[in-house]
């Protein structure tokens, strides 16, 4: 493909990087990235893919912009209340980079739909805020061999990786999820808002790596983070041999339906 003056000039800080150049921001505009949630880690990834040119961005959510989100969820304004988030995230990024094309799918993820949906992108970015979701993220893309970037935050931290096949999924370091209510949501506990915005910029910064296909991935690494204390930590992992799903004798062979609590139907 060829680039536009406009695009040139739009896209012109990549350009001249020496680890993109014309080649990776072409790689970026082929780009294709789904976004599970348009909440607080899903909305500066959105639109920081958006604003680097990202070509297909799929963004799913069921639920609907509440006055509690504007507090972290950046994507979304004071007049979004009460509509859809994939909705308003759609909007924001048409006005961002008319560019990109956004795909939105205003349900909530399900072992129903994750293959059908999943198998259309990339990669795909963890934006949820609940355990089962994302055993089932990562279920799903350990299965169909897609990588994602798994991302979580609460009060003062945060934590992530990326997964890519072959390499230690979420189930190699958290076997299964926790009993509901034994860990606290956002809902419950709190969380600061920038934090939201200091994670989804990392989760981010990896999917346009793994586009570009530059850089040292967060493969086998946890990267987490308090923002008290703005210490940042780097856990080395490897992977499981008895992992139940991707290990040497795996015993979860499809994907498994663990109970949402009633408080993360609602964030």
């Amino acid at each position: 493909m060829e680039f536009t003056d406009s695009q040139t000039e739009r896209y012109s800080r990549h350009i001249i990087l020496q680890d993109v150049g014309v080649e990776g921001q072409i790689k970026i505009s082929e780009g294709k990235v789904l976004i599970v949630g348009a909440g607080g880690l899903g909305a500066p990834v959105a639109l920081y893919l958006a604003a680097a040119g990202v070509g297909t961005i799929g963004i799913i959510d069921g639920d609907v912009v509440d006055l509690t989100n504007l507090q972290r969820q950046v994507i979304h304004f004071t007049p979004d209340v009460n509509k859809a988030k994939v909705l308003s995230a759609k909007e924001k990024i048409a006005q961002l980079n008319p560019e990109v094309k956004v795909i939105a799918y205003q349900e909530l993820l399900s072992t129903y739909n994750i293959f059908d949906i999943i198998k259309e992108y990339d990669i795909v970015v963890d934006g949820t805020d609940n355990f089962p979701t994302k055993f089932l993220i990562n279920d799903a893309c350990v299965l169909a061999q897609k990588p994602f970037s798994h991302g979580g935050i609460l009060r003062f931290e945060g934590q992530t990786f990326t997964y890519t096949p072959g390499n230690a999924c979420y189930r190699c370091v958290f076997d299964s999820p926790p009993p509901p209510n034994v860990v606290p949501t956002c809902s419950q506990a709190g969380v600061l808002g920038s934090i939201a915005g200091m994670l989804g910029t990392i989760q981010a910064t990896e999917v346009l790596k793994f586009l570009v296909n530059k850089g040292e991935l967060l493969t086998n690494r946890i990267l987490t983070f308090n923002a008290l204390s703005m210490d940042f930590r780097t856990i080395r992992f490897g992977k499981n041999t008895n992992c139940p799903i991707c290990g040497e004798h795996p015993s979860i062979t499809g994907l498994q339906t663990y109970e949402l609590p009633a408080c993360d139907l609602k964030h």
